[in-house]
């Protein structure tokens, strides 16, 4: 049969019906980004008309390939965290117009691909510092879930405090509240698509809250429907703005690089370790071949007009149902598909609703925290100093950026100059260059 010879279904002790169950399964965990995705790339200036038919697409292209080229059971889809960097690090902290922030995004594509061709790609993993590795991804968390804080209004700024507590008597604050805490409990209880479930939740309840034009919740004309058009952002990305405008731009190339490479290269192994991909040495086979389809899903998004397409974390679950194959990921690809018929009803979800999705994504990211050594103050400051920076700069890339100056700083001044790598020295000395003639 041509899905055994494809898949090897029997070789890896699985069957159609678990591949089946295992790709609804994860379709479920991860679809809340069909509704997530457009109302942050929306605060780009993006046109929002659309954008729900790129996600789903871009989704459906990375799946596909990650499915064809490794035969592992990983869905792929537009990054959260990489959304946020797109949407407020580029567009809105350094004022670049989206089609130039999709350039951006094409780069960190070609960039991503040719670092794993050529094997390099190895080498800087291995070459950044550890702390702020998990800085970085800690930091994005605090970042997403302030995002969601802000866009519920439960988070208002304040001329004397920057920012505070937003008013938890309005209806839709309170709200947004209700959803965070129903989604922490779905969670805890591992219930299948609990952040989708919270949404739709959220959404439903909207209908009966007034607003001054109307209901919280707007009712949609139809349940089902034609795909939006994508003709806004299609091939809409400026690919000469990034080399024209690169002493600007190379610091957001890497940054969102450098976010992109790790948050996939984390996904891989921690997913491939549940679906016991790894080899005894703790290795995963075909990794350089995952690597090329996250690359080429994120030039392929670009193109169609959205933020880096990376593999997602939420694919565990699908591995928990008993996914060991490409075929789960064919099955999810199909999915987002079939849910482009749906656009209707998503377009009625309202911002405040996925308040949950987000806030509850950056406590997930949080969890990795637990890997710092606490006892070491160097890495620790390094981390923290990602952490904070992020959320309170609204911008990933100065963490970054402050990260690897604070590393350095460090290991200099207590003597152990040795222990970094001459890329990480490169690249701090470039960054407190950068700050010093003000490159941005």
């Amino acid at each position: 049969m041509f899905i055994e010879r494809l898949f090897k279904l029997q070789a890896h002790q699985t069957t159609m019906k678990k591949e089946l169950v295992a790709g609804l399964t994860t379709f479920a965990a991860m679809s809340y980004i069909l509704i997530v995705n457009p109302g942050i790339l929306g605060q780009s200036g993006m046109p929002v008309t659309g954008l729900i038919t790129v996600t789903a697409l871009s989704a459906c292209i990375g799946t596909l390939l990650m499915a064809l080229m490794t035969n592992y059971p990983i869905a792929l889809a537009p990054g959260m965290g990489l959304n946020a960097f797109f949407a407020f690090t580029i567009c809105v902290s350094r004022d670049v117009p989206w089609e130039a922030a999709l350039g951006i995004v094409f780069w960190n594509g070609i960039l991503f691909l040719l670092l794993t061709l050529t094997g390099i790609r190895r080498k800087i993993a291995e070459a950044i510092p550890r702390a702020l590795k998990i800085g970085v991804q800690c930091g994005i968390g605090l970042f997403i879930a302030f995002i969601g804080l802000k866009n519920a209004n439960l988070v208002v700024d304040n001329p004397a405090t920057f920012v505070s507590l937003g008013d938890l008597s309005q209806p839709a604050v309170l709200l947004a509240l209700f959803g965070i805490l129903l989604t922490i409990v779905l969670l805890i209880h591992q219930v299948t698509g609990a952040i989708l479930l919270s949404i739709l939740v959220l959404t439903f309840i909207g209908l009966f809250i007034p607003v001054s034009d109307g209901t919280l919740t707007s009712p949609p004309p139809a349940i089902v429907g034609m795909p939006d058009d994508i003709s806004s952002t299609f091939m809409a990305m400026d690919i000469l703005y990034p080399i024209e405008h690169l002493a600007q731009t190379w610091d957001l190339i890497f940054a969102l690089m450098f976010v992109n490479m790790f948050d996939t290269i984390g996904t891989l192994l921690g997913v491939s370790r549940r679906a016991n991909l790894l080899t005894p040495t703790g290795k995963l086979p075909r990794m350089g071949n995952a690597m090329t389809a996250d690359a080429a899903a994120s030039i392929a998004g670009a193109g169609l007009g959205t933020s880096p397409v990376t593999s997602y974390v939420e694919s565990a679950a699908g591995v928990s149902a008993g996914g060991r194959t490409g075929l789960t990921a064919v099955v999810v690809a199909l999915c987002f598909l079939l849910a482009l018929f749906f656009t209707p009803l998503m377009k009625a979800i309202p911002l405040m609703a996925t308040t949950p999705a987000l806030l509850v994504v950056g406590i997930l990211m949080m969890e990795s925290i637990r890997q710092l050594d606490f006892d070491d103050l160097g890495a620790l400051a390094t981390a923290s100093v990602a952490i904070i920076t992020m959320p309170l700069t609204f911008s990933i890339s100065e963490g970054i950026a402050l990260g690897f100056i604070t590393h350095v700083s460090i290991k200099l001044g207590t003597g152990r100059f040795r222990d970094v790598s001459a890329l990480t020295y490169c690249l701090a000395a470039i960054f407190l260059l950068r700050y010093i003639f003000d490159l941005t």
